[in-house]
């Protein structure tokens, strides 16, 4: 292993959760008679859930308020990627740290216990921290700071992802969800 700690991002990182998210979009639409090919709902979903909502529900104020509501009983049943746990778990077992950073709020916390993986972070930064959201690198200099990392290494499945983890002044890893973690990152 080339560094010593690693942050990570849960959605579409660690957690195959894009497919769920577009079901609970395409679900939430639905109710306002509104359809969508699932392909085009999925990829606005990459960009961030707010260009899909406004692309998609841009006058319904209620829709995003539907469409969480919908999302989090889709995650009751979270997915990791494969590979994912076997990964966190060699970093910890050859002494590294895993770091989360999500923008979502303290639903992370019950997610990761879902998946078996919670006791392999060392801290999880979420929306609850108050911190700006990503690409502003203020959660990972926050980590940065605390934990005095110098070797690390941010992970993630999204531009922004990478522009906070650069202007945080860590190494970068873009992934997606056809590529395989253990392969990446050992």
């Amino acid at each position: 292993m080339d560094y010593h700690d690693y942050i990570w991002d849960l959605g579409g990182t660690l957690l195959d959760n894009y497919g769920l998210s577009t079901k609970a979009f395409l679900s939430a639409l639905a109710e306002f008679g509104i359809s969508a090919a699932s392909q085009d709902v999925y990829d606005k979903l990459k960009e961030s859930t707010a260009a899909a909502v406004s692309y998609y529900a841009p006058d319904i104020p209620e829709f995003l308020k539907i469409y969480k509501q919908t999302e989090t009983k889709f995650l009751e049943n979270p997915i990791l990627f494969k590979g994912a746990k076997e990964v966190l778990e060699k970093i910890v077992a050859c002494g590294g740290r895993n770091f989360l950073v999500s923008h979502r709020n303290n639903q992370v916390l019950t997610i990761l216990e879902k998946t078996g993986i919670d006791f392999l972070f060392t801290e999880v930064v979420t929306s609850n921290n108050g911190f700006a959201r990503k690409p502003n690198p203020e959660s990972m200099l926050y980590l940065k700071d605390k934990y005095n990392i110098t070797k690390g290494l941010v992970i993630g499945d999204r531009e922004i992802d990478i522009e906070a983890g650069r202007a945080a002044g860590f190494a970068t890893m873009l992934v997606d969800g056809s590529q395989s973690l253990i392969e990446i990152v050992t």
